[in-house]
């Protein structure tokens, strides 16, 4: 009985997940707001419209994916459980992984070194 109620939770949190995702996109391709894009942090990267492209398809593709499998299990009870479940449960961990590769490769992997002149001193304290 409790696995049936976890079910049902967890295709009523695929509206609310399918909605954001579809919203950021038409909010990076139509407003063209980017400050959604590539976020680490809660900041977006200084150079955003170049990775928007990619954010835009990575929450498109996962929306309608969502979609996709909110319409064949309320509509048309195409897919049994254990494959809705396997479908929806993969697009939702390979979304955020690779949002958080793309805001991660957008940011950098690591802090910036400062180049040291001559003397010793980096050229910020000069």
């Amino acid at each position: 009985m409790s696995i049936y109620i976890f079910n049902w939770l967890f295709l009523l949190a695929l509206f609310p997940v399918a909605f954001f995702w579809l919203r950021r996109a038409w909010r990076i391709f139509f407003r063209r707001d980017f400050s959604e894009v590539a976020l680490k942090k809660g900041m977006p990267p200084p150079n955003a419209e170049r990775y928007a492209p990619y954010e835009m398809i990575i929450n498109l593709l996962g929306g309608i994916v969502m979609v996709g499998v909110l319409v064949a299990v309320l509509g048309f009870q195409a897919l049994e459980r254990d494959d809705w479940v396997a479908v929806a449960g993969s697009t939702l961990w390979i979304k955020l992984f690779a949002s958080f590769a793309l805001s991660r490769q957008a940011h950098g992997l690591g802090a910036a070194r400062k180049k040291k002149g001559k003397d010793g001193e980096s050229a910020a304290e000069s």
